[in-house]
C-alpha cells in the first residue's frame, strides 16, 4: 500500500483508514519500518536480477549470431540450448529452453485403455506396473498431472495392445503450450573438473 500519500503523523492501516501515531503501538511502527526497508532491498535485488537476465540472454543471442556468421549460417528462433564456456573452462554460462506441455483430452482415453489392463492383471502379478500407473496419474493440490511420470510409462515394455495403444494416445496427447528459457552459470571447482551452479535464487545462496 502506497503510504507517501498519508499525512504526516498518521499511519495507514490494512483497511486503509488514517490513525494517529500515537494510537499505533511502538513495536506496529517498528515493525512497519523493518519491512518497508526490506522490501526496499528485495525490490532492488528484483530490478537487479531482470536487469542481469536480459543482459545475459541479450548479449549471448548477439554472440551466437556472431558466431553462426562466421560460417555464413543464418539461425532461426531462440529454441535450442547453448553452452558456452571460458576459454580456461573455468566457467560455463548455458541456456537452456523448457517446454510447458499440457495433454488434451485424449489422454482420458489412454486411462481407459490402461485402466482395462490393470483391471485384468489385478488377478496377476505385476503389482510394480500397478503402483507406477496410480502414481503417473496422481495430481498435486492445484489438480495439475505430472506430465514427466505420465510420458515415463511410455518406456515400459509391455506387448498387450491395449497398452500400446494408450502410449500412443498418451504421445499424440501431448501439446505444447509455450516455451520458457533459462540462464545457468556454473563453476569448475577443486582438481576434480567438476562443475557447481553459481546460484541465483534466494533459497540456494
Amino acid at each position: 500500500m502506497d503510504q507517501s500519500q498519508t499525512p504526516e503523523g498518521y499511519m495507514r492501516n490494512a483497511q486503509g483508514h488514517l490513525v494517529p501515531l500515537e494510537l499505533v503501538k511502538p513495536i506496529d511502527q517498528e515493525r512497519d519500518r523493518l519491512v518497508r526497508e526490506l522490501v526496499a532491498v528485495a525490490k532492488s535485488l528484483n530490478a537487479s536480477l531482470i536487469a542481469g537476465k536480459a543482459k545475459m540472454f541479450g548479449d549471448v543471442a548477439a554472440f551466437v549470431e556472431l558466431s553462426a556468421e562466421q560460417y555464413g549460417v543464418k539461425r532461426g528462433g531462440a529454441k535450442g540450448n547453448i553452452t558456452l564456456p571460458t576459454y580456461d573452462g573455468a566457467y560455463k554460462l548455458q541456456i537452456a529452453t523448457a517446454e510447458n506441455v499440457m495433454f488434451d483430452e485424449r489422454l482420458q482415453a489412454a486411462k481407459t485403455l490402461i485402466d482395462e489392463c490393470i483391471n485384468e492383471w489385478a488377478k496377476g502379478s505385476r503389482p510394480e506396473i500397478m503402483v507406477l500407473v496410480q502414481q503417473a496419474f496422481q495430481t498435486d493440490k492445484e489438480g495439475n498431472l505430472n506430465v514427466g511420470r505420465i510420458l515415463a510409462l511410455r518406456r515400459l515394455e509391455i506387448a498387450d495392445e491395449r497398452w500400446k495403444a494408450a502410449m500412443t494416445a498418451i504421445g499424440e496427447s501431448v501439446q505444447v503450450i509455450g516455451t520458457k528459457q533459462y540462464v545457468r552459470i556454473y563453476e569448475r571447482v577443486g582438481d576434480t573438473g567438476r562443475y557447481v551452479p553459481i546460484p541465483l535464487d534466494m533459497v540456494a545462496v
